[in-house]
Order: structure tokens, then sequence, then C-alpha cells
């Protein structure tokens, strides 16, 4: 199992290098660059153009050198810990993506947590009483959950609470703890409103693994080596869960390597929706703005997190499926 996770992550550090070197490379294919848009703003505003401004700025971030200069300079200070200087927002990038780091970090933590739990429970419960009045139930809020759009779903769960209980839904804090320091008060205020966007984000998620899980469940629950079981008098609820389900989760476990990336940026229009201070809000002005440190680094730590999410499904799988055990011990030999 160690070799296994060390041979994984020198796979990673392999592909994360390659994978900057594209990011920074798409960011830099739209014409113009961050400047270019600065200076479109100032003109769009009326606002006078001072050349020796842009010509400072140039030279303070580097915009005046070729591509690769700015790469290499980009990722050397990122082996020393500096991700380069945000151009829109003035500050280190480091710095930026730290404020919102934790946030998005229990926002997603929840959001998967909700997603596995109900699309496991369901699934499995949809099996096992296939084709009840549940059963039908449930395919038919999962397909809803697919149809529609979870901002769409947060644009109208906001006007059903404002105009139904007069309350505001948007955020994760309440305006009296938004700017305060950390302490029980803002800890108990996060949870209280951590809730409806967990639901908002998870739900188009959930509503697809249902429909994996039952698939799954319901071919395992053929096979004849249930059958067999159940003739020899294993409880039923001992036999779905010592062998079906360990073999039917694994679809589903198989996909945390694109949920976990996927609650960050396609998750950013719902964010912006519900005005969520989490990092989706900041890649997408970081992209309309061609900032390119900000951008390139953000784009990177998505990467990182579809590595990292691919690396723990791989690392689960190996651990609940007997069979992938003893494939790689007979292909060792």
């Amino acid at each position: 199992m160690l070799s296994y996770i060390f041979q994984r992550l020198a796979y990673t550090a392999v592909l994360l290098v390659l994978i900057s070197i594209t990011s920074f490379v798409i960011i830099q294919l739209p014409p113009g660059d961050y400047l270019s848009s600065y200076i479109r703003q100032l003109e769009a505003s009326g606002q006078p153009v001072d050349q020796s401004e842009i010509e400072a700025m140039k030279r303070q971030y580097g915009l005046d050198q070729p591509v690769a200069v700015q790469y290499f300079k980009w990722v050397g200070g990122m082996l020393e810990g500096d991700f380069g200087r945000s151009l829109q927002w003035s500050r280190p990038v480091s710095d930026l993506i730290g404020e919102r780091m934790f946030l998005t970090v229990v926002m997603n933590v929840a959001t998967l947590i909700f997603t596995y739990l109900i699309a496991i429970a369901i699934g499995v419960y949809s099996a096992t009483h296939q084709y009840s009045a549940a059963d039908y139930g449930f395919t038919v809020l999962g397909f809803i959950g697919l149809a529609i759009p979870n901002f769409l779903l947060a644009l109208i769960l906001m006007v059903f609470f404002h105009n139904t209980f007069g309350l505001s839904i948007g955020g994760l804090f309440s305006p009296e703890y938004a700017s305060a320091p950390w302490g029980w008060g803002k800890m108990v205020d996060l949870l209280f409103h951590l809730p409806i966007p967990m639901i908002i984000i998870g739900t188009s998620g959930a509503a697809g693994l249902i429909r994996v899980m039952r698939g799954a469940l319901l071919d395992e629950l053929r096979k004849q080596y249930v059958v067999t079981a159940r003739s020899k008098g294993l409880s039923e609820r001992r036999l779905l869960f010592k062998y079906p389900v360990r073999v039917a989760v694994n679809p589903v476990i198989s996909t945390v390597g694109w949920v976990l990336p996927g609650l960050v940026s396609g998750g950013a229009i719902t964010a912006i929706v519900l005005s969520l201070p989490t990092v989706g809000p900041l890649l997408f002005r970081a992209l309309l703005s061609e900032d390119m440190y900000l951008a390139g680094t953000l784009i990177l730590l998505l990467s990182f997190l579809t590595i990292i999410g691919t690396l723990v499904s791989d690392i689960l799988l190996v651990m609940l499926d007997p069979r992938i055990r003893m494939e790689r011990s007979s292909s060792a030999h």
C-alpha cells in the first residue's frame, strides 16, 4: 500500500508540473493582458490613462518579459512559497486565497459528506425497494435535481425564504459576524448558515450518484453469490452490507476525483448568487480580468484537488474491494 501511494505521489508531482505549464499558457491565449483590460476600464469610465504608470506596472509585474520568463518567475516564486501578486487586487495571491480557503474547505467537506451520505443511503433503499412508491418518489426527485441548475435552485430558495419567512439565505454569516474575528459565536453562526448552500450545491451531485448506486446494487443483487448466500440462511441485512453494497459502492467512490474540484469550480456561479466568500467567485473574477498569477494559482489548485481526489478514491477502492487487492497481489507476482 505504501509503495503504491509513493508511486502515485511521484506521478502527481510530474502531472502538476505539466498542468502548471498548460494552465499558464492557456491564460496567456486571450489577446491582451491585465493591463489591456485595466486600460479599457479607465477609458470606459472617462479617466485619463497615465502611460508612465502603465510602464511602471509592466516592469513591476514582469509583463514586459516573454511568457516563458514570466512562467519560470512564477514557478520559482512558488518553490519559495510566493505565488505571485494579484494584478487586480494588488495583494499577494497567497493572502487572497488564504482568506477564503478555510471557508472553502469547510463548505466543500460538508457538501461532500452530504452528497455521499444521501446518495448511498437513498441508492441502497431504492435498490432494495425496487418499484415501490418511495423508489418512484426518489427517482422523480433525482431527475428534478439533475434538471435544475444549482444557481437556479439557489434563486428559487432565496425568493421563497424571503417572501415566506422574510429571511435572507445568502452568505455564510449574519451581518454582525461577517467582519468579526473568529470566536465561538461566529462558528455557531457559520454552522447555522451552512446547511442551505450545502444542500443547494450538493443536490445535483447527489441526484446523479443515487442513480449510479441504485443501478450498481441492483446488478449485484441479481448475481449468483447473493442468491447462494441467501439460500444458506444468511440474514438479509448482513448479506446486503457484507457483500453487494461493498461492491456496488465502487463506482460511487471512484467519482471523488471529479466531485472534489467540481465543488469549487462548478459551484462558482452558485457561490456568486448566494454571496459565498469562497474560492469559486475569486477564480471567476480572476479569469474575467486576466489576472494571470491569481488565475494560474487557482487553476493549479483545482488540478491538485482533482489528482488528490483520484488518489483518495483509488485508495478507498483498494480498502473496500478485496478483489482489487487480489488483482494487485497477483499482478505483482
